[in-house]
């Protein structure tokens, strides 16, 4: 899970996105970053972790095989909210395994940041909508890049006990750098 960054032509701030992709390390990534992002111009990382736990469980990849329906799948969901007096948009990008989206947004609904964006001037919403709408969650299978979706499953495996591990690592990183 990568969040990229750029100031594309025209633009007068940064925009950001998030990526997600399968490989040994992040060098291996960055035509990927490119081909997500063509007209991008100078693309950055501000941020990223590996994705191997998420809830209690263990998130594996495994060679492309068929899915059953109402196996966990692993959702990513990018909560927005407001604050007042501020001209601003906060977001919150989060990971949830669940069966289905509805499930999702109702962990999504228990964060403290839907709690504490909830009470202010208008309620959070997911992505670019007012309210909780399940079209703006995306299993991350489906969002991967054709080049590792044709190719990869995610197998998720429940492990009682087992904590979040994936490191978190902040900064701005050029490409060319990684």
């Amino acid at each position: 899970m990568v969040l990229l960054g750029c100031k594309p032509a025209g633009r007068h701030i940064e925009q950001h996105d998030i990526f997600f992709g399968i490989a040994p390390d992040m060098k291996a990534l960055t035509p990927h970053f490119l081909d997500f992002w063509p007209n991008a111009g100078k693309l950055h990382v501000d941020g990223y972790r590996p994705v191997t736990v998420v809830e209690g469980h263990r998130i594996r990849v495994v060679p492309k095989q068929p899915t059953h329906p109402e196996a966990p799948k692993l959702f990513f969901l990018n909560l927005g909210g407001y604050k007042a007096g501020e001209l601003e948009e906060y977001h919150y990008k989060m990971l949830s395994v669940n069966t289905h989206p509805s499930d999702a947004i109702n962990r999504a609904k228990a964060t403290t940041f839907y709690k504490h964006t909830g009470g202010l001037t208008l309620s959070p919403h997911i992505d670019d909508q007012y309210g909780v709408d399940v079209d703006d969650i995306f299993n991350v299978e489906d969002i991967l890049p054709p080049a590792f979706r044709e190719h990869y499953s995610l197998e998720i495996t429940a492990e009682p006990g087992l904590r979040d591990v994936d490191e978190l690592k902040l900064g701005y990183i050029k490409l060319n750098m990684l």
